[in-house]
């Protein structure tokens, strides 16, 4: 029996995810009195889509940040930002998305509600995942950049009209302790509500979603998974391909042909099931340590 096999990789993942959505979200004041933590911590990122506004937030969320620096009057190019995501996705990829994102930990919760219909796939599926790229360009890049106020200040258009994330751990929260701020929200509350309500439904039968066709921080993660340190590799001489691994794959990936697709969470589910052990993580430092060994026995 493997190692993570005898640990359970499941319960491991869900217990790794709730310490660090623990951790990134501590500031458990925030949460009592309806206020947004502002100190030093916030001016870095953290990997997943953690809302800056969530009362208990600790950091900053890399998508949040980039809309602020491109929607900003003084725009510079935000090397930070950019670099984080860059470095994080270089390193991790998507493994970001399926062990250390806390959305990414609610709708996993989620899905595990027995008792209904599970679908890997929705009519339309592919131009479905092409989503999240249009919202990565469109809403997170376009918008913010050129749709612009009259003093050339630009809004953070993903944040604010589609962001559910935002909504379940900043706008309810802070309205539920903020009376002024209850009053003030609108119709585009509403809409956002409706939107999280909906993702959260659809989160119980189909696996999810959110990441699956709207966020677009996992699109930018996705783009570096055939490069990343961490990526996966199938063993062509043991492979039958008998298709055990896309029967377990919540994502309906052809694992065999795409170990490295940019659809993979990294949940690891493929890794435990090949009866023949014909997949395996790739690590990058490992890798090239073996290569390094090869060439000095030759």
């Amino acid at each position: 029996m493997s190692v993570w096999s005898a640990l359970e990789l499941g319960k491991l993942r869900t217990w790794i995810q709730i310490g660090f959505t623990a951790l990134t979200n501590g500031y458990a004041a925030g949460f009592l009195k309806g206020k947004i933590y502002t100190g030093d911590f916030k001016k870095y990122c953290v990997p997943g889509l953690n809302c800056y506004s969530c009362p208990g937030a600790l950091g900053s969320c890399p998508i949040g940040s980039l809309q602020a620096v491109i929607g900003s009057r003084n725009m510079n190019f935000s090397f930070y930002v950019v670099g984080f995501l860059m470095l994080t996705g270089a390193v991790f990829g998507r493994f970001v998305c399926g062990w250390l994102c806390p959305f990414g930990l609610i709708q996993d919760l989620l899905y595990k509600i027995p008792f209904v219909r599970k679908w890997k796939r929705l009519p339309g599926e592919r131009g479905l995942r092409l989503l999240r790229y249009a919202i990565l360009i469109g809403f997170v890049v376009l918008l913010p950049m050129f749709a612009v106020d009259i003093i050339g200040q630009g809004s953070p258009w993903f944040c604010k009209y589609i962001c559910p994330s935002g909504t379940l751990t900043a706008g309810i929260p802070l309205g539920a302790t903020n009376p002024q701020l209850r009053t003030a929200m609108g119709g585009l509350f509403l809409w956002k509500f409706a939107l999280l309500i909906f993702l959260i439904l659809l989160s119980v039968a189909v696996y999810r979603p959110f990441c699956r066709y709207l966020c677009p921080l996992g699109a930018v993660y996705g783009l570096f998974h055939p490069i990343s340190f961490y990526r996966y590799q199938v063993n062509e001489e043991l492979c039958t391909n008998c298709g055990r691994c896309r029967e377990v794959c919540k994502m309906d990936i052809e694992v065999w042909k795409n170990p490295n697709s940019l659809d993979c969470v990294r949940c690891g589910d493929c890794l435990k099931s090949c009866p023949h052990q014909a997949l395996k993580r790739k690590e990058f430092f490992r890798s090239q340590l073996q290569r390094v060994q090869t060439e000095k026995e030759v």
